[in-house]
């Protein structure tokens, strides 16, 4: 295809999702004419629409603005998610350039080092750290980010002078095989959309095709205990375990949480961490071993880490009382919800815990049915909402009934979204969550301003 200096245009469908979102804001600022088609308005359409973004949400079919007709000067990026749209079709026969999310990505990066971050779960909270260390050092860094950073209250970073771009490397769809990065972390490799790879066998195998995509100058970062091989250098982190980066004595102190970290030539004692959590740790740690390769110092370092606010919908506080405590999070795969329940026990031994969680894709739940029923388990209270479906059509038998049957905790129930607000907005005591990634988070202020009432 052309470079992407050639087009005047850029026309997305699927614009507020929020990976295209940053790439809009991206060429929005290069000086392109930017729109495009979601399919709902949202408080990230709105954010592009102030920015000067036209976003529509009906299909226009071929009746396409009159400034993007002309394919020489229009590229089209489009969502894996689009399936039966009138414009999609359009593009596709009027011979434009139409090309998903990754492949711009791939461009963007061809001119940058680009950083990657990998894995089934934690991808975004540790971009978005990596991001945020980068910024505040003297390397700094352009980023796209899937999530809305609470430092930068954006999923887009800008810098005009670094070499660096932080990119969410993503695995559904295979769209991280488009990215040629210079190094990468890899968080973990856990099996997930098993719709598109078939097998856990074939979904790992998508992760060592990924990193040997890594240049053999830079440096791959792994979870400890993921077996893959790169030409480029790897080194592991894990907490409590043998690795080259280790994490120890993970506490509460002072109302913070911090660690020690130990590695082959180091030892730093009490990092402030500006997240909570066990799984945060493990990220920090991963952040940690990428900017020393990368040339940071201890002091640039350990204040990225501590000055971090965290990602929206990533064990986000709502409420934060002594008796009260509400937290959302964007969880949505067995290992992620075993990871924020036993960071809240850690963090609040003594509350009892209730979760609302959404389960996300049929076929994500007919997978991991087991693994769900045994952390939602964990919980005292447990509130399933309705499946949502997202790109699926239901699948007979797997429903959330369905899987509150094989849920063990005694105080269990199957609610619509309207009648779980009215169930928990007399909570006056203990930790209360909402879990999942589906549309369960447009509860959230409704329940957030009861619970303060």
């Amino acid at each position: 295809m052309k470079r992407l200096e050639t087009y005047k245009n850029i026309y997305f469908l699927g614009i507020g999702g929020i990976g295209m979102s940053a790439l809009a804001r991206y060429f929005n600022l290069k000086g392109l004419q930017v729109g495009g088609y979601d399919k709902t308005p949202s408080p990230l359409t709105n954010a592009l629409e102030k920015e000067g973004i036209s976003v529509h949400f009906e299909d226009l079919g071929d009746q396409i603005p009159t400034a993007y007709a002309d394919p020489n000067e229009t590229l089209v990026i489009y969502t894996p998610a689009i399936k039966t749209l009138g414009e999609f079709s359009y593009f596709q026969t009027n011979n434009f350039t139409c090309i998903k999310r990754a492949e711009a990505l791939g461009l963007i990066t061809r001119s940058s080092k680009g950083l990657g971050v990998a894995g089934t779960h934690g991808k975004t909270t540790t971009s978005t750290l990596l991001t945020h260390i980068l910024h505040e050092s003297h390397l700094q860094c352009n980023a796209f980010l899937g999530g809305i950073s609470a430092n930068f209250n954006s999923n887009f970073v800008a810098s005009q002078t670094s070499e660096f771009t932080v990119i969410e490397a993503d695995e559904f769809d295979r769209s991280f095989l488009q990215l040629s990065p210079f190094g990468s972390i890899i968080t973990s490799t856990d099996a997930d959309h098993l719709d598109i790879y078939g097998d856990a066998e074939t979904f790992l195998s998508g992760f060592q095709a990924y990193a040997n995509r890594i240049a053999s100058n830079g440096i791959l970062i792994l979870r400890k205990g993921i077996d893959l091989e790169s030409t480029a250098p790897i080194q592991t982190y894990a907490i409590e375990e043998t690795a080259d980066f280790c994490g120890k004595n993970l506490r509460v102190q002072n109302g913070t949480f911090c660690m020690d970290m130990v590695s082959v030539n180091k030892q730093w004692d009490d990092i402030e961490l500006g997240l909570p959590g066990i799984h945060n740790a493990e990220n920090a740690l991963a952040c940690i071993a990428f900017c020393l390769f990368l040339g940071l110092s201890e002091a640039e370092i350990r204040h990225g880490l501590k000055t971090f606010k965290g990602v929206k919908r990533r064990f986000e506080y709502q409420i934060k009382t002594p008796q009260l405590v509400y937290i959302d999070d964007y969880a949505h795969h067995p290992t992620e919800i075993k990871a924020l329940v036993d960071s809240v026990k850690l963090l609040y031994p003594t509350l009892p815990i209730t979760g609302v969680f959404q389960p996300h894709l049929f076929s994500r739940t007919r997978d991991f049915m087991d693994g769900f029923a045994h952390e939602l388990s964990q919980l005292d209270e447990l509130i399933l909402l309705p499946i949502y479906p997202a790109r699926e059509e239901a699948i007979p038998g797997i429903t959330s009934d369905a899987l509150l049957e094989m849920c063990t905790v005694e105080n269990k129930k199957v609610l619509l979204p309207s009648e779980a607000i009215t169930l928990l907005s007399q909570r006056t005591s203990g930790v209360l969550l909402t879990i999942g990634a589906g549309d369960i988070d447009r509860i959230v202020p409704t329940l957030k301003h009861n619970l303060e009432k």
